[in-house]
């Protein structure tokens, strides 16, 4: 609204002005009033009498007469208002063309205004089930009368699926002939109808459908799920379990889909009897591919009792003789003995990793707070200096900094 209304008044300042330029700025060809005007002329009248006069034209009485005359008319015509005034001072004249001028600009803005808003409200209205399927109705209609339009008969077809007419929508997707096989997504959907309408077969079409899509789209999820359905139905759990598991990869792990492909997994894997996925085995703290220093960390049988699982176990590595620290492992105290690893993901300084020295001095410290600075009561191993790349470091925690 802000984007139409700043252009508008601008507008409508241009057209005051140009409107109202005249009367701010008169001319000076304004500037002689009608009484001026009729006062040169009297006068111009009384000189010449008095030259009539001068030159024996006229006698003495009939010049009394005529002066006396011109003389009257000069004071009435000169008690008229005057109306250069109105020009020299127009205010009254300039106040009511303005307001004329706002209050119709505002009336119509307003007027059209609510109508556009009243326009713009009633088609963000959401659309009642009624309205599409009278939609619906009408775009198959306007497909009777175009039957060689294999495209429309597709989007009929789906449209019938969203809706629920089966039926309707196998009916459409037939008519759509060969167009079904340009998109992986239709011979999906047609696949899912004709299962839907058959109660739960999928031989024939509909597993040729599905097979189709897959070749076309190894990763459509309906493809997936359905090719999952149908081994599972077949005692095929193996398969079921293949397709099932690829679909689980797209999907969010939290989601209502994720979860439903989950039971199904674990289904099929319990009526096949197939053995449980393997899990991953967790890396060591700090892990990561670059070259480090890794091994563990030990804690003193005589410290197990000063140990809370709220204190902080912190793994230092600093380039020998230098104070600032090249890299730091930072974790909650966890069961002892603790497998870590110091890399380049736990560099204090990107630009000096320690993947680049060739030997570092390495400790552990255990902080109540988990400051940086080293505290008193902190409990801490001995300094080891080490070629990086060592894997098989033992630092024992059996010191407290006093």
């Amino acid at each position: 609204m802000t984007n139409f209304l700043i252009p508008a008044v601008v507008l409508l300042i241009l057209v005051l002005a140009i409107l109202l330029r005249t009367l701010v700025f008169p001319g000076k060809a304004l500037a002689i009033s009608r009484r001026q005007m009729n006062a040169e002329i009297y006068r111009e009248e009384l000189d010449k009498l008095a030259l009539e006069r001068a030159a024996g034209s006229i006698d003495a009485a009939t010049y009394d007469l005529t002066h006396e005359e011109i003389r009257q008319r000069l004071f009435q015509d000169t008690l008229e208002e005057d109306d250069q005034a109105v020009l020299i001072s127009p205010k009254k004249t300039i106040i009511g063309l303005v307001l004329f001028i706002l209050v119709i600009s505002s009336g119509l803005y307003f007027m059209l205004g609510d109508a556009t808003r009243a326009v713009q409200q009633e088609s963000e209205k959401p659309m009642t089930p009624e309205a599409v399927q009278k939609m619906v109705s009408e775009f198959a209609a306007k497909m009777e009368k175009d039957p060689t339009n294999l495209e429309g008969w597709a989007m009929l077809g789906r449209s019938y699926q969203v809706l629920g007419r089966n039926a309707e929508a196998q009916t459409a997707y037939e008519r759509a002939g060969t167009f079904i096989d340009t998109d992986p997504q239709l011979m999906a959907d047609y696949a899912n109808v004709l299962v839907i309408n058959s109660n739960g077969n999928f031989a024939g079409k509909p597993q040729q459908l599905i097979n189709k899509a897959l070749k076309k789209d190894p990763a459509n999820p309906l493809a997936l799920w359905l090719s999952g359905v149908s081994a599972f139905n077949s005692g095929n759990y193996q398969a079921a379990l293949k397709s099932w598991e690829t679909l689980q990869k797209q999907l969010a792990p939290e989601s209502d889909e994720a979860r439903a492909v989950a039971e199904s997994i674990a289904e099929a894997r319990s009526m096949g009897k197939l053995p449980a996925a393997p899990t991953k085995a967790t890396p060591p703290l700090g892990s990561s591919n670059s070259k480090g220093v890794s091994g563990i960390v030990e804690l003193s049988p005589a410290f197990k009792s000063k140990v809370k699982p709220t204190d902080i176990l912190m793994v230092i590595a600093r380039q020998p003789g230098v104070r600032m620290p090249v890299a730091v492992l930072k974790t909650s105290v966890a069961e002892f003995p603790m497998k870590f690893v110091l890399d380049d993901s736990l560099a204090m300084n990107p630009n000096a990793p320690i993947s680049q020295l060739t030997e570092v001095s390495v400790e552990v410290r255990i902080s109540k707070t988990g400051m940086a600075t080293p505290e008193a009561g902190d409990l801490i191993s001995a300094p080891q200096t080490i070629k990086v790349g060592t894997s098989n470091l033992r630092l024992a925690v059996d010191q407290v900094r006093p």
